[in-house]
């Protein structure tokens, strides 16, 4: 072979062993990452409760578990609409029995529950309470695929400090409600689930009206937005 066929042969060689290096780079490189679609997955919501979750009085987009996966959304998480089941004065009793009678078998990557202001509104006593919240969290975590780390519970807002709650014994609903959100934060603790207080933001209703609904008993789409706020980080940390 002559000196500048091997020249040639040469450089042959040597480009075929470079180019096929470059296609050997690390699965996690840049240039492999940049070429993978983006993930198209979302997040199921399922959020459970009463008034305050279905947003009495307000529009549906005012809700506050639907500001709240708006909210997600803007931070880059894909969490879907959330699937709600809640009604304007449900107890945890009604609540149980609707979900039973829901035939939702779905499962989801997050659930949220809000509910106790209706048992307290009827008098009935934080050891029933107590019994039916706890089924209920077991329901929770079924829904969110066995993982109780995927559940979060708000605490019962004070409705006493709505212009409908003038007629009450302000300071008696406001000892009762703390009375049920203490019973609500040991059973979440026995769970494993978290538990956000939103009770402090709902008093502030008391000196601002832009917090209260147009009905007077319940909170604006304004009021909503605070919990979904105040929820947001924590509830980032749950779903990473």
């Amino acid at each position: 072979m002559s000196s500048c066929k091997s020249m040639c042969y040469m450089l042959t060689v040597v480009s075929t062993f470079v180019a096929c290096l470059s296609c050997q780079q690390p699965p996690n490189s840049q240039s492999s990452i940049m070429q993978q679609p983006p993930s198209s997955i979302q997040i199921s919501f399922l959020s459970l409760g009463d008034s305050y979750t279905i947003g009495e009085s307000v529009a549906e987009k005012e809700r506050w578990s639907v500001q709240l996966s708006e909210m997600l959304r803007q931070k880059g998480v894909l969490v879907s609409k959330p699937d709600i089941i809640a009604k304007t004065g449900w107890t945890t009793e009604e609540l149980a029995d609707a979900i039973a009678k829901s035939g939702n078998t779905k499962t989801y990557d997050l659930v949220s529950l809000l509910i106790g202001v209706n048992n307290q509104y009827r008098g009935q006593s934080t050891e029933r309470y107590r019994k039916e919240l706890s089924e209920l969290l077991k329901t929770s975590i079924h829904y969110a695929k066995g993982n109780p780390k995927h559940v979060f519970v708000l605490s019962i807002p004070d409705w006493g400090v709505t212009p409908a709650g003038e007629s009450r014994d302000r300071q008696q609903v406001a000892k009762e409600i703390n009375a049920f959100n203490a019973v609500c934060q040991e059973e979440c603790k026995k769970a494993g689930i978290v538990f956000f207080d939103i009770t402090p933001l709902s008093r502030t209703a008391a000196t601002d009206k832009n917090l209260i609904a147009s009905d007077q008993l319940h909170f604006s789409g304004k009021m909503y937005q605070q919990w979904a706020t105040h929820v947001l980080e924590g509830v980032i940390e749950l779903i990473k």
